[in-house]
């Protein structure tokens, strides 16, 4: 088996060679993202693996369909960037529902940690042995009100080290999981909570779930989290409840138009996204570059599970990480549906 995978880092490829050789699938390793200008390159393969911020909409799906494409293994476990339901029919979609839910909720913290206790700004300070304390005032986590949207795996992990810290916890979920949690209505956390973090998909209903209308309901100074994806806060009302002093700080994994710009090198370049260029700028605002699952264990994980898919797949078996537009909700697919589905 020949799979094309798109957007290929170095960190992936040990990872993927190891699994792939177990499982006798060849990987083809390309650095371009997969869009319409790229899809004909995975002709003559058996499959594709794609990344975030890979593009599989109509047009690609077309190409992939006719270069004979059957399967695509998403390395990750949002599917936002693949029209599912123009894959239905056609090609099958599975995914890494979870590789290391602990690296994305540790990394959220740790943005946390670093906003609040100032950590970035000390560090530069003492490279240049300036050892002044001005400016660098935090405050205590302990006893401050944290707002968790998503309370899926990782959300749930973000909970425990919060209760951790002796914080008080309010969570929202369209379907609650987590026991123990005071569940409130999105607009009472908004209204209540000292530091806000969204752990939640992207979804029609998710877009910009912090937009201008939901920034007014904002405690004054909150703190943004997201490491989740990033068209779930609208970035140029960020900026503006920023620049009004609305939110007193924001920490970025993720950005609504990175994917032109995460995972790639800009050093020595004008950043022609003004947006994120004054977002970045700005002394309150931590932004890193789509990171959070980028650990030894998380990237061990996503490469087992997609090889595992893979094997699956070719082999006959019902793959368990299937994704099915006709189940609904777009869940797993069982083999029941799937007979009913392709």
């Amino acid at each position: 088996m020949k799979i094309a995978f798109f957007d290929a880092k170095d960190y992936d490829i040990p990872s993927f060679e190891k699994y792939g050789k177990e499982k006798g699938i060849e990987f083809k390793y390309f650095e371009t993202k997969l869009s319409a200008d790229t899809a004909g390159l995975a002709r003559g393969f058996d499959g594709v693996c794609v990344f975030v911020n890979d593009t599989v909409d109509r047009p690609v799906i077309d190409i992939l369909y006719d270069a004979g494409i059957r399967v695509i293994a998403l390395r990750c476990a949002g599917y936002n960037n693949v029209d599912l339901s123009y894959c239905f029919g056609r090609i099958h979609v599975v995914r890494v529902p979870a590789y290391s839910p602990y690296a994305v909720a540790e990394h959220t913290m740790a943005l946390l940690l670093t906003s609040v206790r100032r950590i970035h700004k000390a560090y530069n300070r003492t490279k240049d042995f300036n050892f002044s304390l001005s400016g660098l005032t935090g405050f205590d986590l302990h006893g401050k009100t944290v707002g968790v949207v998503g309370t899926g795996k990782i959300g749930k992990i973000f909970i425990d080290l919060c209760r951790g810290f002796g914080m008080n916890i309010l969570a929202y979920d369209k379907f609650p999981s987590a026991e123990g949690v005071d569940y409130v209505p999105l607009d009472e956390l908004l209204g209540k909570s000292d530091i806000i973090s969204l752990h939640c998909p992207l979804t029609e209903e998710t877009y910009h779930l912090i937009g201008a209308e939901a920034i007014e309901k904002l405690k004054k100074g909150v703190i943004l989290l997201n490491t989740s994806r990033g068209a779930l806060i609208d970035a140029e009302a960020l900026l503006d409840g920023i620049k009004q002093r609305k939110i007193g700080a924001a920490c970025l994994d993720v950005y609504e138009e990175e994917s032109d710009l995460f995972f790639r090198d800009f050093s020595g370049h004008i950043l022609e996204d003004d947006v994120l260029a004054r977002l970045i700028s700005m002394p309150n605002v931590i932004v890193t570059s789509h990171q959070a699952f980028l650990t030894e264990e998380a990237l061990g994980n996503i490469a087992e599970t997609t090889v595992q898919n893979l094997a699956t797949f070719f082999g006959g078996g019902i793959c368990e990480n299937e994704l099915c537009y006709r189940c609904g909700n777009v869940e797993t697919c069982m083999k029941e549906r799937r007979e009913k589905c392709f």
